[in-house]
């Protein structure tokens, strides 16, 4: 039987074209007006995933590693 990418998992992550894994960052959804212009900027591009979380992140997303 195929194993099933985790939905929740594929709305979160993205795969760069180099294998690397994106997620976006956090602090982006409300009460952006107390915020200074320079934090909602930096949130606009994704973080890396560390190392650790990448074995766990390729099984939910069924990438191979």
């Amino acid at each position: 039987m195929k194993q099933k990418t985790h939905s929740a998992s594929k709305k979160r992550f993205k795969v760069t074209g180099s294998g690397k894994v994106m997620a976006a960052k956090s602090c982006k959804n409300h009460l952006l007006s107390s915020k200074s212009k320079r934090q909602k900027k930096s949130g606009r591009l994704g973080v890396h995933v560390p190392a650790g979380a990448r074995q766990t992140l390729s099984r939910l997303l069924n990438i191979s590693q």
